[in-house]
């Protein structure tokens, strides 16, 4: 018998490419690192209109055969790492011009139904991007209730997540829970019959499971730390974000650590932050996609890109980002 799959859909459409390359312009003779490589659509467009170079990252092996293609085509310009985005240190110095990070699921991930990230699979529960240590499998069979109903409800944001939590935890004791189908039917079960229709009702406990498995939290906050730590001064961090925890988190360290900064009053004096500050400008205004690519592409709907550049400020690590969203950090931490 078949293994249920989608055929593995390699056109991959790049969330505001246009836009990426407009920021990161001019291109010709730097040093890009794409640390999202996933369908390389990134990677692609800047190595065909430009002299650059770039490395590629990804914590996905199913990306390699794209990038051992790539590697084909600018074998002295491409280069390709499975490692997760925050290992940046391990790869590099303090000598890059462009980082850019394209967060949440690539359409690879999606639409292979073994992998489990997708409402429609009747395959086992995964949800690992690559390199993690749990299967969402492991996470909803053996956390307690509190520990699920807080994953669910802090890193998914979903307001049922006590009686969601709760129905996993009697349907488990009945038998083990080991396939998305079967998990979507309790999350259905669980959920008010008056859900709205335009988001499954699936969704935001599938976002926490995946978030909690890959660790996506801490390694977003330790990514974009190190990689503003190895950008040249002048070089520009652009990342692309697609839910509001993740957004939230970019918007607060590019702001609060660029030179710009607001006051909290405009009656309180200047702080002297001249020697501190990591971004010399922060560009405030969300880039959003345009109408037209909402038509090719309505997956990019929720995406938010927003980018900094770097100041010639010694980097030290800004650690009021670890006390500032703690809470994410002490859920991830949760041992399985």
């Amino acid at each position: 018998m078949k293994t249920q799959q989608s055929s593995l859909d390699l056109t991959h459409f790049p969330v505001m490419l246009s836009e990426v390359i407009e920021i990161s312009s001019p291109l010709n003779g730097k040093l890009i690192v794409d640390c999202t490589f996933g369908g390389g659509g990134y990677s692609r467009a800047l190595l065909k209109i430009s002299s650059s170079k770039v490395i590629g990252m990804d914590r996905d092996a199913a990306v390699i055969s794209i990038a051992d293609n790539l590697k084909k085509k600018f074998s002295r310009r491409f280069q390709f790492h499975r490692i997760k985005f925050s290992q940046i240190d391990e790869l590099l110095n303090e000598n890059v011009d462009i980082v850019i990070f394209d967060l949440g699921l690539s359409s690879i991930q999606l639409n292979n139904l073994n992998r489990g990230f997708s409402f429609k699979s009747n395959e086992k529960l995964d949800m690992s991007m690559g390199l993690s240590d749990v299967s969402a499998q492991e996470v909803v069979n053996k956390l307690s209730e509190n520990q699920l109903k807080l994953i669910i409800k802090i890193l998914g944001e979903e307001k049922e997540a006590s009686r969601i939590a709760k129905n996993i935890v009697k349907a488990r004791s009945e038998k083990k829970i080991t396939r998305v189908n079967e998990l979507v039917k309790i999350i259905e079960k669980s959920k008010k019959k008056n859900y709205s229709n335009k988001i499954n009702p699936s969704t935001k406990t599938f976002q926490a499971l995946r978030i909690f498995v890959n660790k996506e939290i801490t390694e977003l906050i330790n990514g974009i730390a190190k990689a503003t730590k190895m950008l040249k001064p002048g070089g520009k961090i652009l990342v692309l974000s697609f839910h509001s925890i993740e957004d939230k988190i970019v918007k607060y360290f590019f702001s609060n650590f660029s030179k710009d900064k607001s006051k909290p009053s405009r009656y309180l004096p200047e702080e002297n932050t001249n020697s501190s500050f990591l971004f010399e400008k922060y560009n405030k205004k969300v880039i959003k996609p345009s109408k037209i690519e909402l038509e090719k592409n309505n997956a990019s709907r929720s995406a938010k890109l927003r980018f900094a550049i770097r100041s010639k400020n010694k980097f030290v690590f800004p650690t009021s980002v670890i006390q500032k969203f703690n809470k994410y950090l002490n859920i991830e931490a949760i041992n399985v």
